[in-house]
Formats: structure tokens, sequence, C-alpha cells
């Protein structure tokens, strides 16, 4: 498994098809935007996410980092925040490599 993060414009899709060799449809891109949805319809994303990377090991996730920067007011926003920083921990720590992506030049960080 491969997780690969970054700010918001910061060319991670076309980062991660160059230099990994892969289709677009072999990437799962846009994590953050996928939980947040789940989340925001009352759904538990953790749970499905955790089911994908069972059936899945091989994924390579590409998410925005939404740690960094100024605490949300919105009650919503700061669970969101927090509940994916947690997911992408736990994808960062069983997976093989993890990048983190900054104007489309990569720094692997395991």
């Amino acid at each position: 498994m491969e997780l690969y993060i970054g700010g918001n414009g910061q060319d991670k899709l076309n980062y991660v098809l160059k230099n990994r060799n892969m289709e677009e449809n072999q990437v799962w891109n846009n994590l953050h935007l996928w939980f947040r949805e789940k989340l925001k319809a009352g759904g538990q994303p953790e749970k499905e996410l955790r089911e994908y990377v069972r059936q899945h090991p091989d994924s390579v996730f590409i998410s925005d980092e939404v740690g960094n920067g100024i605490v949300p007011s919105d009650e919503f926003e700061r669970e969101y925040r927090e509940r994916l920083g947690r997911m992408l921990t736990e994808i960062a720590a069983q997976s093989d490599r993890v990048e983190r992506v900054i104007c489309g030049i990569g720094q692997r960080i395991k």
C-alpha cells in the first residue's frame, strides 16, 4: 500500500502517475473528499475504508493534508479533520511507502 499526502493544488496526482508509472484508475485520488462526504452523510468512513484496505492491500491513496493550519471553529469541520487525520495515520502505518508532495516534488517519509 502507498499513501501520498500534501496540500491542495500541489500536483499530487500527476506526481504519482508520472513517478510511480501508474494509470489514473489505479489510484484512489482525493480520499479526503470521499471521507468528508461519507461523514457528512452520517456514514462510517473509517469502517468502509478499513474494509477496502483489507480487500485491496495494494491500494494507492492520495489525500490532502488537513491537520496543518488553523483549527476550524465549525464542529463538523473539527471532527472531520480529526477523524481523517487519525485514519491517514492508520493507513500510513500499514503502508510500504508514504510520500509528501509539495510543488509537484515528492519527499519520501516512509
